[in-house]
């Protein structure tokens, strides 16, 4: 649910500054279908019949649907605010592949946002002593806030990447109209 928050952000970032939701339509976005299906293949790996059945192969199967997602945000780099999309990514996918396809979540994170210990597969996983440990979900959005959970350094630059490109996409000019010289 981070990324909502990144897009409404971005989406009121792009109208205060001009921008229209129409420019939206200008993102040419390769590969779209495999972010979806990444996306979608966790969803399923993190619900309750499936995480509680996929047993040693979950981890595996988070890594490849984690690693599809990485490589469809890399062939599209060239668009504004990828860049920071794509090294929030990899920074994910590092601490994800470090500590053998979970990633690590601090106990005071999840304490904070009211939660406790983690039941069946699930993409996060309290780890005493976690590789790489700034890059795992170390943080906790407010409790006031819808959707709350715990987030990580990779997922703040992947929020600023996507709010930064939806709001430069609302100020692009529309397709066929003139630019003032």
């Amino acid at each position: 649910m981070f990324i909502l928050y990144a897009v409404v952000v971005g989406f009121l970032v792009g109208l205060a500054a001009g921008g229209r939701p129409a420019g939206l339509a200008s993102l040419h976005f390769r590969f779209g279908w495999l972010v979806l299906g990444g996306f979608a293949a966790q969803v399923l790996l993190f619900s309750a019949p499936v995480s509680e059945r996929v047993g040693a192969l979950g981890p595996w199967l988070y890594v490849g649907s984690t690693a599809l997602v990485f490589l469809a945000l890399l062939a599209n780099v060239g668009i504004t605010g990828l860049p920071l999309v794509v090294l929030g990514a990899a920074c994910n996918l590092l601490a994800i592949i470090a500590n053998g396809g979970y990633m690590p979540a601090s106990q005071a994170a999840l304490s904070a946002i009211g939660k406790g210990p983690i039941e069946g597969y699930s993409n996060s996983a309290v780890v005493t002593d976690p590789v790489l440990a700034p890059l795992t979900d170390i943080l906790a959005l407010p409790t006031w806030l819808p959707f709350t959970n715990v987030f990580s350094i990779g997922d703040i630059l992947i929020a600023v990447g996507i709010a930064i490109a939806v709001a430069a996409a609302m100020r692009r000019p529309a397709a066929g109209s003139l630019r003032p010289t």
